[in-house]
């Protein structure tokens, strides 16, 4: 049994896990492909839930694979720049109680995020809510392309972490987190499930009973 009083670092996935954005993405993805005369789909926000997790690049392979390589990467280079700008004017769905769960935990706890996204997707999350002074370190797979196992392991260096923990909402989270060799909650409110016996939130709040936070 996790001895949960002893984490010194709480690190979050985004998507699915502090914010929906995948109706924001859904429009600038679909203004992007409205440039193109190559592609001809119509996104849903089902649609970006379907891939959430997934590091940048596959995405598009998973989404147009029907399209060269050449045209896969200029869409994505439009889609991308349109989704930061997308996600900077309108921003996601917080999930209920964050600002006030992240407020407990700070007091306790680092708080960090390790994405899949792209370079600025974090930052655009926050700056569009002000978050910024509720987490010490961020890493995406955009920066260096990485995969999620190897960023989580790289803040948990950076950081000198010595009983970090992940808090995701996918099954590529769980793997992620397994290969980081570093221990996992399921957000169960998210996008995914998890086929392995993990402790378990059903809200963000139920974090901070979780690990014993400090109200």
């Amino acid at each position: 049994m996790i001895d949960t009083t002893t984490y010194d670092g709480l690190i979050f996935d985004l998507d699915g896990t502090l914010w929906d954005s995948t109706q924001t993405i859904a429009d600038a993805w679909n203004a992007a492909i409205a440039q193109f005369d190559f592609v001809d789909t119509t996104l849903t926000r089902e649609d970006i839930r379907g891939i959430a997790g997934m590091a940048y690049d596959a995405i598009y392979e998973k989404l147009f694979p029907g399209i060269s390589a050449e045209k896969r990467r200029e869409l994505q280079q439009t889609a991308a720049k349109m989704e930061l700008e997308y996600l900077h004017h309108k921003g996601g769905e917080l999930y209920p109680a964050l600002k006030e769960t992240l407020e407990s935990l700070q007091h306790k706890y680092k708080l960090f995020i390790v994405s899949n996204c792209q370079s600025g997707y974090i930052e655009a999350f926050l700056q569009y809510y002000s978050l910024q002074p509720y987490f010490t370190d961020i890493a995406c797979y955009g920066d260096q392309s990485l995969p999620k196992s190897e960023n989580i392991r790289a803040v948990v260096q950076r950081n000198n972490l010595q009983n970090p923990v992940y808090i995701g909402d996918t099954q590529g989270d769980y793997d992620a987190s397994q290969g980081a060799q570093v221990p996992f909650i399921l957000a169960s409110y998210g996008f995914g499930e998890v086929q392995a016996e993990v402790p378990r939130i059903s809200s963000l709040s139920d974090l901070q009973q979780l690990v014993k936070a400090e109200v």
